[in-house]
């Protein structure tokens, strides 16, 4: 079964470790929802170094394009940035839903509201 893309964005705190750790169980609950995850944050840092302007420009170019191929924002998380107001305004721009992971969830029980708690 082919799952549709799922662009995961949230307002990171900066710990790339407390960051990934969050970022992942978002990912799993939007795949246990039946969608593939895109979640920028988990692989970029790996292979970019942010510190350097033309790479930091590459990071951001890497994540609106993978946004342009998903078929739906996952917003996660309570807060909202910058970061999350562009890719909501791109989203929009694109004509892709955008919503949040209580939203996939919701979805998912088919109406019926499931307990979520995003911090599992």
């Amino acid at each position: 079964m082919k799952r549709p893309l799922a662009y995961i964005t949230a307002a990171w705190s900066g710990d790339q470790d407390a960051d990934a750790k969050q970022a992942a169980r978002y990912c799993r609950k939007v795949y246990e929802a039946g969608f593939s995850p895109v979640c920028p944050l988990l692989y970029l840092p790996l292979i970019l170094n942010d510190a350097i302007p033309e790479e930091h420009k590459s990071g951001i170019d890497i994540g609106r394009d993978l946004l342009r191929r998903s078929h739906v924002l996952v917003v996660c998380g309570d807060g909202v940035n910058e970061d999350m107001k562009n890719d909501i305004a791109t989203a929009g721009r694109l004509n892709i839903t955008a919503t949040t992971l209580d939203g996939i969830l919701t979805v998912k029980g088919q109406g019926r509201t499931e307990a979520v708690n995003e911090r599992d």
